[in-house]
């Protein structure tokens, strides 16, 4: 199935497109200006390192925006890898539309790309086991929609898009109805999510996070969809999803693990039986590919 941005994807892109040439181009290319207004160019986006191809569905955006002579073809799917040498989309146009569009252009695909890459290892390493990776909100500020598609072109899936769609009650709320509440602060929070569970949107999951198997055993027996393990061992992990299957809550509950999750662990974590691992790195931590636009004049 090929992978698509939605409506929301596409609002983000050009909100950021937007912010981004003017930026870029202000009043106007004043290097380009040397060049003949009639001249004519083709440009191909060449991958210079092995890759996994995302935002070639953004690129028609892009280059209307600065030019609407611009032909777009994509020449790789979103999510097929790219390598070295690989042409993944080409430009035809005129010269001085094509510049002014180059760098702005290759900002959008070596970072989405980038996410995707990363977000590909993590899913390789975790092939065969009932684990599937999710993001977080650990994202470029004003660029969640698109890192969070990317994330998807890479083989990921999203977690929450922000506050407002799920629940995630997590260390510093526990701490809060912890003071306010003056007593067990799970006993306390249970409460508060069954008078809420009503209102949440459809669709909407329930997720609290403990950081011990003491906390872990009293969520088991709460009215949550999700517990997260926070910053556990892969030993701890196993022993926690041994108990959930025990009390008889596998299928009710998932359990998710999250934080400190590396490309060196995240196997033995998979093999300990979750069913999600949230990787931050996927995001914060993902570099920009290195892709390049070779121009060629008639």
């Amino acid at each position: 199935m090929k992978i698509q941005p939605n409506i929301r994807e596409r609002e983000n892109l050009w909100q950021i497109l937007e912010l981004a040439r003017r930026e870029d181009l202000g009043s106007g290319d004043v290097t380009s200006s040397i060049l003949p207004a009639n001249l004519h160019a083709r440009a191909r986006f060449v991958a210079r390192q092995p890759m996994v191809f995302c935002g070639g569905s953004m690129l028609e955006a892009v280059a209307v925006r600065y030019d609407g002579g611009i032909r777009t073809k994509l020449l790789v799917e979103e999510g097929m890898r790219g390598a070295p040498g690989a042409a993944l989309a080409e430009w035809d146009g005129p010269a001085r539309g094509i510049l002014a569009a180059e760098r702005v252009a290759l900002n959008f695909l070596q970072r989405l790309s980038g996410v995707a890459t990363t977000t590909r290892e993590y899913v390789d390493a975790v092939k065969g086991t009932t684990a599937k990776i999710y993001d977080t909100r650990k994202t470029t500020p004003g660029w969640r929609e698109l890192e969070k598609y990317a994330v998807r072109v890479g083989g990921g899936l999203n977690h929450r898009k922000g506050l407002y769609d799920a629940v995630l009650v997590k260390d510093n709320h526990l701490a809060i109805m912890a003071t306010a509440e003056g007593r067990d602060p799970l006993t306390a929070t249970a409460r508060e999510l069954d008078r809420i569970r009503p209102y949440l949107p459809a669709g909407a999951f329930v997720e609290l996070e403990v950081d011990t198997l003491e906390q872990f055993t009293h969520a088991l027996t709460l009215g949550v969809d999700i517990i997260l393990l926070d910053n556990m061992t892969a030993g701890q992990v196993a022993e926690a999803v041994r108990m959930r299957d025990q009390a008889g809550a596998k299928g009710r509950i998932e359990v998710e693990a999250s934080g400190g999750i590396t490309l060196a662990n995240v196997r033995a974590v998979a093999e300990a039986g979750v069913e999600r691992i949230a990787v931050g790195a996927l995001t914060h931590s993902a570099g920009a590919v290195d892709i390049s636009l070779d121009i060629e004049v008639d």
